[in-house]
């Protein structure tokens, strides 16, 4: 098994920089890649659903995008310590009928040595708001490095 470098024990820079690339991979909102991060046995809490494995986190990640549509994601290190990561973050989608949402949540993440991610418990709640609301309007893909993020956007 691969490496997925920065590897813990994190380090307030290290963890900033696995937040960002996590934030990108999800940006491309593609399942299989999203995927790859995780260990084969990765267990997760998104919401009220709870999950083991990557092929369940890719029948996650596939329900979840072809539901919200147009995802934007911003992700923000909160906290780190040995092989743990604390993130908060914002992302805005819209529904088939138009409605905008932005999702406000938590994330704590567990690594293994590898620097795969073996637990991911996320808490989200989704706030409905209108177009002329959005933040994110960045096109498709990752967030440009000089796109303000959570904090400079006052979220």
């Amino acid at each position: 098994m691969a490496q997925r470098p920065p590897l813990p024990p994190f380090t307030a820079e290290t963890a900033a920089q696995k937040v960002r690339m996590a934030e990108d991979a999800w940006n491309t909102r593609d399942p299989q890649r999203v995927a790859l991060a995780y260990t084969e046995d990765s267990r997760w809490r998104n919401r009220s659903e709870f999950f083991t494995g990557r092929p369940a986190i890719v029948a996650f990640l596939t329900r979840k995008w072809e539901k919200e549509h147009d995802y934007r994601l911003i992700k923000e290190l909160w906290a780190c310590l040995d092989n743990r990561i604390a993130v908060r973050f914002c992302y805005e989608w819209h529904d088939a009928a138009g409605q905008w949402f932005r999702a406000h949540g938590n994330e704590q993440w567990e690594f293994d040595a590898d620097g795969l991610m073996r637990r991911r418990e996320a808490s989200i709640n989704d706030v409905p708001i209108a177009a002329a609301d959005r933040l994110f309007l960045w096109e498709p893909g990752p967030r440009p490095a000089d796109h303000p993020g959570l904090s400079e956007l006052g979220l």
